[in-house]
């Protein structure tokens, strides 16, 4: 009975996996990108750009759609709710997406004028879009070039959109435009605002028209695009009136649907040479306009694809996290001392851009000039320093190669003095197995022991046995790796199983009172070596470790330095350590720190020379003090002799 549901049980939890996994599965609605412009534009593929790569780089799952309203002049704004409606159409019913987000204030008036007709209400954000807008016309609305409609403003007019989530809104502040204007030029009788035939310069210019109702003693020129071409315009600004000043909007298409941009603010800028300009967008600003206030405009992408996220994370929050760019006041520097105005008559602070060149700019030259007599001067002075150091090198090289010569004279010396000590010390060692061996071998020879001493007189020689061939393979080794007699033998192996076999061998073989243990972050890890030699070593320090710790631990490790191109091994002990001013000494031949310990001291100088043989290296880890620890390295590309 408790079999039958036991299994009920799984088959409820594979259930609910598989829904679980269903429901995610579903979730792959993609974001709806709908461009006023053409997606290569630089603005917009900026922006789309920076959206999607910092949306993967926090996470996003969803696939981004780009649609694109490719809107050009405002002769074709009645179109602009149709283009809206067909995109809109591809993505209804189950295809519709999990947000939409508009680029531009095109895209944005377009969807507002389509909003009540969709059927599907999803996420919106804006962005590169105004608060000030105007309502498209309808197909039955003529005369475009001449319609005046009335600014409307999201915020003031407390707009209705529940679905508008997100958004990036810039906000014209032309009241503050026209204050920094009187206060710079107080008999200013008119002004001429210039803008394009572009939904965004008539959105301006409603705003314009709306705004100047405020000051009522000012005769408002309106240099409309849509009336008027590049030619045009260029020669009405040369009848413009006294005390006029101008403001530019905007200008990218004229009423012929010509496209302009710097080029056309120049001809301007050449018409009217004693009429200021001013600017609310930016627009001519550093060469034409003298200032203004407009938004402090910055990259949108990266906190659109962080609202994205947040209106996936969180689809029950019914606020409006809305962005307001605002306004700062700017005033070109140079534009400033050429119309000899004074910054300080304005009632609110100003940043002042494109300020006068600094020293280096001004002096480029002179001081690129006392640059290079500087350096002429110094290679000079480094040329008498190079041959007085150069004769003061050989003349220590001198010193020094006399210095080594006598060094070379007390390590010979040593040398004899170490050789005296190691026949001294190998006559002990050989000597003590030799003995045993003996000894017992006789007492088994006599006879009249029980079974249970046979075997441990058998045992003494057995281990006698084994320790003296040890010490005739060591002396033996060493002398064949200083003649080079010995020849490496490369095979590919298993790095990690062989450390492991090694540190089995050794626990078994030592019986001693120690843990002996392996470490590494690799579950296998193929390599070229000479097994046996390597086995070598790894024994040695083992069994080296094993001799000096008690009742410890004895950690072989195995790591892979890809920066280095070197796997580095280490045989770490927490037995008595080695100090210091010993540690260089270790690895030299007949070197016994501790002359009661058994050995001949030649482990480690032929572990010293096997490691040099296959260009690694072998050295003491003197920052660990908690006993001593070993390493030594590798070559992960073996250049084979």
């Amino acid at each position: 009975m408790m079999r039958y549901i036991g299994y009920l049980f799984i088959c409820l939890l594979w259930l609910f996996q598989v829904t679980e996994l269903f429901a995610v599965s579903n979730d792959k609605k993609p974001i709806l990108i709908i461009c006023s412009y053409n997606p290569a534009a630089h603005q917009t593929s900026v922006t789309i750009s920076d959206y999607m790569e910092e949306y993967s780089k926090l996470g996003g799952k969803r696939d981004i759609v780009i649609e694109n309203m490719n809107c050009k002049s405002f002769s074709e704004a009645p179109l602009w709710s149709g283009m809206m409606t067909q995109i809109l159409s591809k993505y209804q019913g189950e295809k519709h997406p999990a947000q939409i987000i508009l680029l531009g204030q095109e895209a944005w008036a377009a969807y507002l004028s389509q909003r009540d007709s969709i059927q599907v209400k999803v996420p919106v954000m804006c962005s590169l879009a105004s608060s000030n807008i105007v309502i498209l016309p309808k197909d039955t609305v003529a005369g475009l070039d001449t319609w005046m409609p009335e600014s409307v403003d999201l915020f003031a007019d407390q707009m209705d959109i529940p679905e508008l989530k997100s958004g990036f809104i810039n906000q014209y502040n032309i009241e503050d435009n026209v204050r920094m204007i009187k206060a710079f030029y107080p008999n200013t009788e008119h002004i001429a605002f210039i803008s394009d035939n572009t939904y965004g310069g008539v959105t301006m210019q409603a705003l314009v028209r709306k705004e100047m109702k405020k000051f009522p003693e000012l005769d408002l020129i309106l240099m409309d695009g849509r009336r008027h071409t590049i030619y045009t315009i260029v020669e009405e600004l040369r009848h413009l009136p006294e005390n006029t000043v101008i403001m530019v909007g905007t200008w990218r298409v004229d009423m012929n649907e010509g496209y302009f941009m710097r080029n056309a603010t120049y001809a301007m800028m050449e018409a009217t040479p004693t009429i200021p300009a001013f600017t609310p967008s930016s627009v001519s600003l550093g060469y034409w306009a003298i200032g203004g206030v407009l938004p402090d405009y910055r990259k949108l992408g990266k906190d659109m694809a962080l609202s994205s996220l947040q209106i996936d994370q969180y689809p029950e929050d019914d606020r409006q996290h809305l962005s307001v760019i605002g306004c700062k006041a700017v005033l070109d520097s140079r534009k400033v001392k050429e119309w000899n105005l004074n910054p300080q008559v304005l009632p609110f602070d100003v940043q002042i851009i494109n300020q006068s060149v600094s020293f280096y700019q001004q002096y480029t030259y002179q001081i690129w000039s006392a640059c290079a007599l500087f350096v002429i001067l110094v290679l000079g002075l480094c040329i008498s320093l190079f041959y007085y150091f150069r004769t003061k090198r050989l003349r220590d090289e001198l010193l020094k190669s006399e210095k080594d010569l006598r060094v070379a004279k007390d390590r010979a010396e040593e040398s004899n003095r170490l050789k005296s000590a190691f026949l001294a010390n190998m006559s002990h060692e050989i000597r003590t197995p030799l003995n045993s061996i003996v000894g017992f071998s006789d007492v088994l020879a006599v006879g009249g022991s029980t079974e249970e001493e046979q075997q441990t007189y058998y045992q003494i020689i057995k281990t006698n046995s084994d320790l003296l061939l040890r010490l005739i393979n060591d002396i033996l080794d060493l002398s064949r790796l200083e003649a080079n007699r010995v020849t490496l033998t490369w095979e590919e192996c298993d790095v990690v199983q062989v450390c492991r076999q090694v540190v089995a061998s050794v626990s078994v073989s030592r019986q001693s009172g120690n843990q002996f243990l392996f470490a590494s972050d690799y579950e296998s890890f193929d390599m070229v070596t000479d097994i046996q030699r390597m086995q070598q070593v790894i024994i040695n320090l083992m069994s080296n470790a094993d001799k000096f710790t008690k009742k410890g631990k004895i950690t072989l490790e195995f790591s892979v330095n890809k920066a280095t191109g070197m796997a580095v091994f280490s045989v770490t002990d927490t037995g008595c350590g080695i100090p210091k001013e010993k540690q260089k000494l270790v690895f030299e031949r007949f070197e016994k720190l501790n002359e009661y310990a058994q050995g001949t001291g030649l482990g480690l100088s032929i572990c010293k020379l096997i490691v040099h043989k296959w260009k690694g290296d072998i050295w003491i880890d003197s920052e660990y003090t908690g006993g001593a620890r070993f390493m030594f390295s590798h070559p992960l590309k073996i250049e084979k002799e």
